[in-house]
């Protein structure tokens, strides 16, 4: 028995890995900024990004002036099929479970009609993967796009994906051309959202000999400015956020960082963000604008797995990281705090609910036995699976049984399936399933979590395990308790 006791964090800011990091074999650690290191209030953020675009829209002549972004209409996680103009959940084989066409659900008839036989593939055009925070206010916008061309209110002729293409157009627009992020620096306090022990965790890495790295798509004003109110009031008095990171990298177009040859640039003079091309070594302490990610490895010395890359957006972070160039990688996904502590919340329901899931698989496999017993009675092939008098009788009851444990089932699973959003239920699930969203994870992302700071628990020089998985045909006490041989 240890005579002190571990620090230990809540269930809302653990590590869970999806296969196993060692992260004392871990050299280098890059980190993204927005949504990141920097975390900010995901309602105000995507408001003012709607904001932006629906008024560059109104400017164009079309009548959205009226239109309010909802963030509690979309989630993180869905598919946009662009053929039929919907909003799509699907579970981790592309099954489609929910569905809305602009702001309207379809009802379970209609899902079946419309999708039957389709499934979410996302290396069809057909579908747009949303990703990341950022899709919240683009996805919340089309949708209701899709209900202005429904009633013959847009200009000109455009279709479902060339309402979603102008979309994209005019949110992208909000984040580059430097209006919503002069509102953010304006006024900080409003939206970044300030994490303390985020600057602990880094200051433990880094003592550790790991070599920290800044890697984001934003501009160099923008991120020395929402870094130094972020970290500096949290270091010692005179040491900045500089001295956090080896390397800051800014505007570096991820996903095109891990994926192409662009060219790297020195920020030779920092207040005015004065350029020149650099072609040496990555220095230590410098600022640097562009490049790629195997200029990154080249100037450390280190390639895949001895460099952990942390992001927040699926594919533009975690996916070309691990695809093309085996770097470790993590997820931070905001919701997942909102997430498990629904679920936690919701712990006895899911129990109450699993134990009727069992009666009603037991009353089932009675009924099929008394089924098939009839079946070879009438027939006169076989002897009854099971003998008893009255098999028609036990049917009609065993059925009326299966029906009462549906009524108390429907409920709890009504609830369990809209845990966290009333509309679109959890972002890692999909009914019964694993989500489309979750199973992307679960391919790209080696461990996940809520946010930086809970590495601060497991330190650096921890080994996050991944969990033994069930498979259907493991052995479960319950059912393995006579000879499994007989």
């Amino acid at each position: 028995m240890n005579e002190y006791e571990i620090p230990q964090p809540s269930p809302l800011r653990r590590i869970h890995a999806n296969r196993t990091l060692n992260l004392r074999s871990i050299r280098a650690i890059g980190y993204d900024m927005d949504y990141t290191l920097v975390h900010y209030h995901v309602d105000q953020w995507e408001q003012r990004a709607f904001e932006h675009a629906r008024d560059r829209l109104t400017a164009d002549g079309w009548p959205v002036e009226d239109l309010q972004f909802d963030p509690r209409a979309v989630i993180r996680g869905l598919a946009i099929d662009l053929e039929l103009g919907n909003l799509l959940k699907a579970t981790r084989f592309g099954y489609i479970i929910r569905a809305a066409h602009g702001t309207r659900f379809l009802d379970y008839d209609e899902l079946r009609n419309v999708y039957s036989g389709t499934l979410v593939d996302l290396a069809e055009d057909r579908f747009v993967f949303m990703n990341s925070l950022f899709s919240l206010s683009e996805a919340s916008l089309y949708s209701q796009l899709v209900d202005l061309l429904d009633a013959g209110k847009l200009p000109g002729r455009v279709g479902y994906a060339d309402c979603y293409r102008r979309v994209e157009a005019v949110i992208d627009s909000a984040h580059q051309e430097g209006q919503l992020k002069a509102e953010i620096l304006a006024d900080p306090e409003r939206f970044i959202d300030l994490d303390g022990d985020i600057v602990l965790a880094l200051r433990d890495q880094r003592n550790a000999g790991k070599r920290l790295m800044l890697i984001t798509n934003s501009d160099w004003d923008y991120a020395q400015r929402i870094m130094t109110y972020s970290f500096d009031r949290f270091l010692p008095a005179g040491a900045t956020w500089r001295e956090l990171f080896d390397t800051v990298i800014v505007s570096a177009s991820k996903p095109d960082f891990f994926t192409s040859d662009l060219p790297l640039y020195k920020v030779e003079d920092e207040a005015k963000g004065l350029l020149r091309p650099h072609f040496g070594p990555i220095e230590a302490g410098g600022v640097f604008f562009g490049g790629n990610a195997r200029q990154v490895e080249r100037s450390l010395g280190l390639s895949g797995d001895e460099i952990l890359y942390v992001g927040d957006h699926l594919f533009g972070d975690v996916h070309f990281s691990k695809a093309l160039l085996r770097w470790r990688t993590a997820l931070i996904l905001r919701e997942l705090e909102g997430e498990v502590r629904s679920l936690v919340d919701f712990l006895p329901g899911q129990i109450e609910l699993d134990r009727l899931m069992e009666d009603k698989q037991q009353l089932e496999a009675e009924l099929a036995a008394l089924r098939v017993s009839d079946q070879r009675v009438r027939l006169g092939y076989a002897d009854p699976f099971v003998d008893i008098d009255d098999v028609k009788g036990r049917i009609e009851a065993t059925r009326a049984a299966i029906a009462a444990v549906d009524d108390h089932i429907a409920p709890l699973a009504r609830t369990s399936g809209s845990l966290q959003n009333d509309a679109w239920g959890p972002l890692m699930r999909a009914g019964q399933d694993k989500s489309l969203f979750a199973r992307q994870v679960e391919r790209y992302a080696d461990i996940y979590t809520s946010r930086v700071s809970n590495l601060l628990y497991p330190t650096p020089f921890a080994l996050l395990r991944a969990a033994r998985l069930d498979l259907p045909h493991d052995p479960h006490p319950e059912h393995e308790a006579q000879d499994p041989a007989q």
